[in-house]
Parts: structure tokens; C-alpha cells; sequence
């Protein structure tokens, strides 16, 4: 005889408290970028091409792919004439030069205050500044701001720095006519250190009237900072190639406090949240309040929780779209 019995979860009887940071999730830049994709599903049909991942989370690309969006890395995996979206983490001058090589219908989808950035780096580069770009290696938002400078320039070079160390080991023809700019997703402190080390090796550098954080990130780290005197635990929705998310993740670690950088609910395991008694939840840029959510729904299945907003800064940034 076969049994039906199915052993329930058993649920604590202790309360754990769940403190949500204000703001999280999605910014302007974000909503923006996927509204375009969306918009030009609606108007042109499946399918649409992206070049890179329009925005760093898994849960909304693979939303994105379901409805007809194909991400490529390559322009040459376009057919001619088809429409390629430009991530939000903007491209280079080649990618753009290679488009209208290839007869694609671009709409650019670069979040306003990256664009911002690459006027910048335009600017300086017509004035004949040597430009120190401070960023990670290899990420998509570094790569299209670099390539705002041709790699046949005579009058400009561009050098990247990722820590203080390669501020150190830094070589420039010109140290008179030196300027720096920054990788919008970066923590603020991070910047902060590297600022400090160039202008102590290069006195005369000079930077952006304003600082090139997004206000987005800016408002989020300040918010997780809010949670270190708080939590026991801090949970940050965000995928793993979330530069922003994994800037809120390392402030917390960095406070010796647990953290956890989750985008996939079903990978949520119990044991984390065992002998927890308070518990903060905040989210990257990229990240879907939806995920925030289905992470507390997790939490509820194990325990009973009581759930509050920590007040924080009210965005009310909205971006105008480009012609679709």
C-alpha cells in the first residue's frame, strides 16, 4: 500500500523581523531601457534584437526572451535591416559605426546619466585631455564609455584604473592635462579612495562638475547603510553581473554583517535565515520588486514575520523615451 503522507514544513514560532530599504529596485534608467524594448515589441513584432543584456538581471531578460527578444553580443549575428536595441549600459562608437554599416535600425536605450558621462569623455577628449577612466574591467558600461575614444586617436588616450594599485602603477605622457571620469554603478566610498589617490600622484587632475554616481545608485547605498546598526542578515535582490548590486552587497560584508545577493528564488535555502531575528531586504537598480517579494513569501513559508519601510529618499527621476 502505497503512503500518501507528505511531511509539512514546519513553521517557527519565532518572529523574525523584516525591515524593506527605501529606495530599492528599479530606477529611471532601468524602467526606461525596458519600456523601450517593450514599446518596440508592440510597434515592430517579434523579433527584436539587443545588443548585450539591455539591463543586468536574469528575471527580466528571460521575461524579455518569452516575449520575442533575442540578446546578442555580436552585431553580426543581426539579419540587415533588422532593429537592435542599444543596452542601458550604453556602446561604443564602433558598435554604432558598425550598425549603420550593417543597414540595422538602431534605438538607443543608454540610460540618460551614462550618456552623460560619454559627453564628458567627448568633451575632454576635443579639449585634448588624457582621461582616467575608474571601472571594472571588462564591463559593458566601461567598455562603451572607453570606446567613446577611437582607437586611432592621436590627440586623447584613455587609461582604465580598478583600485589603488593601478593608480600607483599608473604612466601618463602628460600629467598637466589629466582628467578622470567613473563607471556610474560604482560605491561611492570606493570612488572616494581613488579620487584621493589620483589627485595626491596627479595635483592638477581634474574631474566631472558633478559626480558621475547615479543619483539611483547613490540613494540605494545610502538606504543598505541605514540597515548596518539593524540586521542580523541583509538580503540584496540583484543578479551576479549586477555591478550596482554587488556594490550594496560588498558595503554590508564589509560591515561584518551576513549578506546575500539572491535573484532566484527557488535557490532560497532555510538554513539562512536560522537563528535570525531581524532580517533587511533591499534590492539593485535592475531588480524587480517583484523578486522582493517572492523573497519574503519564502521567508513567510518557514516563519512568521512582521514586516517594515525603513523611509528613505523619494525618487521621482523620469526619463523621456527616443523616438520608437
Amino acid at each position: 500500500m502505497v503512503s500518501n503522507y507528505c511531511p509539512k514544513l514546519t513553521m517557527s514560532k519565532e518572529m523574525i523581523n523584516i525591515s524593506l530599504a527605501n529606495p530599492r529596485g528599479f530606477c529611471a534608467g532601468v524602467e526606461r531601457a525596458i519600456l523601450i524594448v517593450e514599446r518596440t515589441l508592440e510597434k515592430y513584432g517579434a523579433p527584436i534584437y539587443v545588443h548585450h543584456e539591455v539591463v543586468h538581471n536574469k528575471f527580466v531578460i528571460n521575461r524579455l526572451k518569452e516575449k520575442g527578444v533575442i540578446f546578442v553580443e555580436s552585431l553580426k549575428e543581426i539579419p540587415n535591416s533588422s532593429h537592435v536595441i542599444f543596452s542601458a549600459h550604453g556602446v561604443s562608437k564602433a558598435i554604432v559605426k558598425e550598425s549603420d554599416k550593417l543597414n540595422l535600425i538602431s534605438i538607443d536605450a543608454t540610460c540618460p546619466l551614462v550618456t552623460k558621462v560619454h559627453r564628458e569623455v567627448n568633451k575632454l577628449s576635443n579639449d585634448e585631455y588624457t582621461i582616467i577612466m575608474i571601472g571594472h574591467k571588462g564591463h559593458p558600461e566601461v567598455e562603451g564609455t572607453i570606446g567613446q575614444i577611437e582607437k586611432n586617436s592621436l590627440a586623447t588616450q584613455i587609461h582604465l584604473v580598478e583600485n589603488i594599485e593601478d593608480v600607483n602603477n599608473l604612466k601618463v605622457s602628460n600629467p598637466n592635462k589629466l582628467s578622470y571620469v567613473s563607471q556610474t554603478t560604482l560605491s561611492i566610498d570606493d570612488t572616494k579612495k581613488i579620487i584621493e589617490a589620483l589627485k595626491d600622484k596627479f595635483p592638477l587632475i581634474i574631474g566631472p562638475k558633478s559626480n558621475d554616481i547615479c543619483y539611483a545608485t547613490q540613494n540605494r547605498q545610502e538606504a543598505v547603510k541605514k540597515m548596518f546598526s539593524l540586521h542580523d542578515l541583509v538580503f540584496v535582490v540583484g543578479s551576479k553581473n549586477s555591478s550596482n548590486s554587488n556594490r550594496l552587497l560588498d558595503m554590508v560584508k564589509d560591515k561584518n554583517i551576513d549578506a546575500i545577493l539572491i535573484d532566484d528564488m527557488s535557490q532560497f535555502q532555510s538554513k539562512w535565515i536560522k537563528n535570525k531575528k531581524s532580517i533587511g531586504i533591499t534590492a539593485g537598480a535592475s531588480a524587480p520588486e517583484i523578486l522582493v517579494q517572492g523573497l519574503i513569501q519564502e521567508i513567510k513559508k518557514i516563519t512568521k514575520v512582521s514586516i517594515s519601510e525603513i523611509k528613505g529618499v523619494e525618487e521621482t527621476i523620469i526619463f523621456k523615451l527616443p523616438k520608437i
